[in-house]
C-alpha cells in the first residue's frame, strides 16, 4: 500500500515540479531542464527528481545543477502551496546518465557491424 502511495506522489511531484521549473522559476541555468523520473522514498522524507539536459556539455551540466540547488528552496515552496500533504519532502536533483549509456550502447553496436 505504502508503494502505490509513494509511487503516485512520486508523478505528482514530477508533474508540478516540472510545470513550476517551465512557469516560474526564470533561471537561464534550469531552462533545458528536463524530467525524466523521480523517485520517493517510502516515508515520503525525499524525493530524487533525475533530469537530463539538451546539451551534453560538462559546462552545462554543471550549471544546471547549480542553478537547481539555487531554485530548490522556491520550488520546494511551490510544491507546498499547490500539495496536500502534511510534509512536503526534501528534493534532491540528480543528473540522468542513462540517455547518454544507451548512446554509447548504440554506438558500440554500429562499430560492430563495421
Amino acid at each position: 500500500m505504502a508503494n502505490q502511495r509513494s509511487e503516485r506522489v512520486a508523478v505528482e511531484i514530477q508533474r508540478l515540479v516540472a510545470q513550476i521549473l517551465r512557469d516560474d522559476i526564470h533561471d537561464p541555468r534550469v531552462q533545458q531542464v528536463n524530467l525524466t523520473d523521480t523517485r520517493v522514498t517510502g516515508d515520503l522524507s525525499q524525493a530524487t527528481l533525475y533530469y537530463s539536459l539538451l546539451s551534453d556539455l560538462a559546462s552545462d551540466a554543471e550549471k544546471a545543477q547549480k542553478g537547481l540547488e539555487k531554485a530548490k528552496g522556491v520550488i520546494r515552496h511551490e510544491l507546498a502551496q499547490r500539495m496536500t500533504m502534511y510534509k512536503v519532502p526534501e528534493l534532491i536533483f540528480k543528473k540522468d546518465e542513462s540517455v547518454a549509456y544507451g548512446n554509447k550502447i548504440d554506438e558500440l553496436l554500429r562499430n560492430l557491424n563495421k
